[in-house]
This record gives C-alpha cells, structure tokens and sequence, in this order.
C-alpha cells in the first residue's frame, strides 16, 4: 500500500547547526548528504518542499552584536552565511539527483535567485525544492521569522522546525529525566506554559496566519517523513 502524506506543501526550517554535525564550525558534507537523503524521501511522496535554512555554523548576528558589533551590520553578515548553506545544500541536492533553487532576500544575481514569490511558487509546482536564503532580508528578524513568512506566503500547510531535540518537552529532557514530550499542543497552550517552539515574532505570525507548527529531530533517521504522513513524531503545535 502506497503511503499518503499528509501534507502537499512544507516548509522546513534548518538550523545553520544543523549542518555541523559534531564539528565546531562550518558544514559537514556527512550530516548534508544524510539530510538531503531524508528530503528525499519526503520528495518521492509528492510533497512540495520548502527550506528555510540559518546561518549560525558560520555567523551568527546575535553573537556578533554582542561583542560590540552593530546590531544590523551583525545581522547583514549572518544572511550571507544564510546564502553559503542554501548554496552548499542546493549542491548536494542537485548531486542527489533532486532539483533545487535557491532564492535569497538579498540581491546576489550573480550566484542565487533573487526572492520572487510567484517564480518560488511556480518552482514548488513543478517539484523544485525552493532554498529560501538570506531570512527575510531585514535586520532584527530570526531565520524562524523567516520560515513562518515564507510559509505565510507559499501557502505552505505546516511549518517543520527541524532541531537537536525529538519535540518540545516539559522540561530540558537533558536535565530533567521526568520530562516528557508534548505530542499536540495548541498555540496557546504553548504560549501560557512559556514554551520556546520558536521566537515569539514568528510564533505570533504562525498563531495569526493559523499555521502548525511541527518541532521534531533531523537527526532521528526517518522522522521528516514520519511527520510528513502524520504520524506521531515531534511536536504538533495547532490552533
């Protein structure tokens, strides 16, 4: 029996270390190739898939702007990290046989797609993966921003932040072996136990525009399609 997805349009929010695996820095082309394999999968499904990926592998604004650094300035140079990951995974798609674009909110012709959102939906419906690089081209606002924008605007059915953690818990299940992981949970719910499913400026956004909300571990092999047919994995945070 052939699986069904769940869902027809994603948008999947990366962390910049994610790529890292257990390095210190950079990107690790193990951790890529095995995420991409895991899109993949999702892919074969007929899913059309978005990414909004981060840039803290390599630069990260809030770190900058604390040692003195202007905020903005900070934060220009942490959406040029954004642009070498979206770069970098788009490669290791396009070798994967999967077709990628990338699109920046920054304008770089000569290396990516400048942000055009009918040309990134019309990407997503011919089976492209769309890269979505560079945050929302502002200063001030997260990548997580950035992925419940994005999703706002592609129409996406659900936002997947893919994280270190299988979910969202009661407590740092690090520290805490009492902990225990919240299957669904609505977004006020969330909001009145003061749980960080992602900032409070994309989490409004999600709230407003009534888009899940998925909080699962991309290192947990087979959980991106898991989540994808719907089926208990990570955290579902709904309306």
């Amino acid at each position: 029996m052939t699986a069904v997805a769940a869902y027809k349009r994603i948008m999947l929010k990366l962390s910049g270390e994610a790529l890292m695996g257990e390095d210190a820095y950079g990107i690790n082309e193990d951790v890529v190739s095995r995420i991409v394999s895991e899109i993949a999968e999702v892919v074969k499904l007929g899913v059309q898939v978005g990414v909004v990926i981060g840039g803290g592998n390599i630069f990260r604004g809030m770190k900058g702007a604390s040692s003195g650094m202007d905020r903005a300035t900070a934060d220009y140079m942490g959406m040029l990290a954004t642009v070498m990951n979206a770069m970098a995974l788009s490669d290791a798609m396009q070798r994967a046989d999967l077709e990628a674009r990338v699109q920046s909110a920054l304008r770089i012709d000569q290396v990516v797609e400048p942000y055009i959102r009918g040309r990134a939906i019309r990407h997503l419906e011919e089976g492209r993966i769309v890269i979505f690089a560079a945050g929302t081209g502002n200063p001030f606002f997260t990548t997580d921003t950035a992925a419940a924008l994005r999703g706002s605007e592609m129409g996406a059915q659900i936002v997947l932040k893919a994280t270190k953690v299988d979910g969202v818990y009661t407590a740092d299940p690090k520290k805490d072996p009492d902990a225990q992981r919240y299957h669904r949970i609505s977004f006020d719910e969330a909001i009145g136990r003061n749980l960080a499913v992602l900032d409070s400026t994309a989490f409004a956004l999600c709230r407003d525009q009534k888009l899940p909300i998925n909080v699962f571990s991309i290192f947990k092999p087979g959980a991106l399609k898991r989540v994808v047919l719907g089926e208990d994995e990570g955290t579902l945070v709904h309306s």
